[in-house]
């Protein structure tokens, strides 16, 4: 039998190979090349509403979570799926608690059990004992959602083990669309569309024809895919499932020569090596530590994190889930709450600086029109010690920041406590503790006019939490 581990990897790696030959068959590019520059590539008003949210959860939960499995392959009964206390409110107010803003749930895993009552297919589940086959979980889960104040998305395996039409790609595409179809109108609006590629290598599909079904309904939702979808994706996968952007993260990528907004989902799920529940989930589950860790890494480099949580056969969290969940979301309120920003306490300035010092994104500090070199500085009437310093930038003109140093006032001159290049959705920097009582943002090179919407810092003093 094989290991949790062993599936993880082959996961990833089956991911890994998705979407680079056989797939890239399903189109292709055919527009002229252009002569576009990174610089002149700007995000949709979409792509930074997604980017602002920050945080998000996917939710595995299916018919391998009765079997012990990570992957199913189609042969298992509808019967199995008998959850005897679902709750999609616990599930959100848990990932609330942790500070998710939205939250995506796997409608169908590459088994090609539905968790809806499709039409298209018996295998759901209509024809399972829960809720005497009257259940919609994608019903109950969206619903659950918006109470919470959330945004909601869907997760949709292209890879279907179960259906007999996937081996004629033509009658599959009519399948697979059809089922897009009856997600995308009656489950309100969609922040996020997962296409995740796992096991399809090989395989041909029409993803033309799914997002423009998609796109008909859910003009707004983004869509996860990896750079083998470029032309449809709009937001792009990180490369591995640790949790964490590895080097210096850009928003626009070059994918041969064709160059596009494609801002960064780093996935990872809560419990090690496991996406869905399996019985031994307690000894499993990450560390507040190491989930800050994966956030300071993913979010704190200007990526979107989505963490897994996976219900058990309940149809509920575990109680230590859930209790992981609150205490991880305290512990960012505590190092990265607003009331402990410490440049709050600046002197009295310039209402340019002001706007980069106020915690409100829709201002921003610019920098001379037309510059490739600012300072913004921050003033103290008393010296103030910190370690970590917390750096946004407006993207709607654009990624400018091309090189950067955060720089203190010691002992009469500017002493450099952190330097790199991308800014971005956010950057933050931890250095040894400075004490000072003049600080200052250098950019050091940009590319056009830079644009700030927030500097903070932070004196994070708490010890790795357990």
């Amino acid at each position: 039998m094989k290991t949790a581990s062993d599936r993880t990897h082959r996961h990833r790696r089956l991911r890994h190979r998705l979407l680079t030959s056989a797939l890239a068959c399903a189109f292709i590019w055919t527009s002229a090349a252009t002569a576009e520059n990174f610089t002149d590539i700007t995000p949709s008003p979409q792509q930074t509403h997604w980017q602002d949210l920050e945080f998000g959860v996917i939710v595995h939960f299916g018919t391998n979570t009765f079997l012990d499995r990570e992957w199913g392959d189609g042969s298992a009964s509808p019967s199995v799926f008998n959850p005897d206390h679902v709750d999609p409110e616990q599930w959100a107010k848990a990932a609330k608690a942790a500070g998710a803003r939205y939250l995506v749930l796997v409608a169908k895993h590459h088994d090609g059990f539905a968790l809806w009552p499709t039409g298209k297919s018996d295998y759901s589940v209509k024809n399972s004992p829960w809720m005497h086959g009257k259940g919609d979980l994608v019903r109950m889960t969206e619903e659950a959602v918006r109470r919470q104040g959330m945004e909601f998305g869907i997760y949709l395996s292209p890879w279907d083990r179960h259906e007999p039409a996937y081996k004629n790609s033509g009658a599959y595409d009519a399948y697979y669309a059809g089922q897009v179809e009856e997600l995308v109108q009656p489950y309100g609006p969609l922040v996020e569309w997962w296409l995740d590629g796992a096991g399809s290598a090989g395989h041909i599909y029409d993803f033309k024809k799914y997002i423009e079904t998609l796109r008909t309904y859910q003009p707004n939702a983004m869509v996860f895919a990896d750079v083998g979808l470029f032309a449809y994706g709009d937001i792009r996968w990180v490369g591995q499932e640790d949790g964490r952007i590895h080097g210096e993260n850009w928003n626009v990528i070059d994918r041969h020569g064709e160059l596009r907004w494609r801002p960064v989902e780093v996935d990872t799920p809560l419990h090690k090596l496991q996406w869905f529940w399996h019985p031994d989930s307690d000894q499993t589950l990450k560390s507040v530590a190491e989930l800050m860790d994966i956030w300071e890494n993913s979010v704190g480099l200007g990526g979107q994190l989505m963490l897994g949580l996976a219900p058990n056969r309940h149809g509920l969290l575990p109680e230590a889930d859930v209790a992981r969940l609150k205490a991880f979301g305290e512990a960012l309120r505590a190092r990265y709450g607003n009331d402990r920003d410490l440049a709050r306490q600046h002197l009295s300035t310039d209402a340019n600086t002001a706007a980069a010092l106020d915690d409100d994104g829709d201002t921003f500090w610019s920098a001379p029109e037309g510059s490739h070199h600012a300072l913004l500085e921050v003033d103290f009437a008393q010296p103030v010690t910190f370690n970590h310093s917390m750096t946004t930038e407006w993207l709607s003109a654009g990624q400018q920041v091309q090189k950067y140093a955060v720089q203190a006032w010691v002992d009469g001159a500017w002493k450099t406590v952190a330097q790199a290049e991308a800014i971005g959705h956010m950057k933050i920097d931890r250095f040894a503790p400075v004490t000072t009582n003049k600080v200052r943002l250098n950019i050091l090179s940009s590319t056009g006019t830079a644009h700030i919407r927030d500097f903070k810092l932070f004196d994070v003093t708490d010890p790795a939490t357990p």
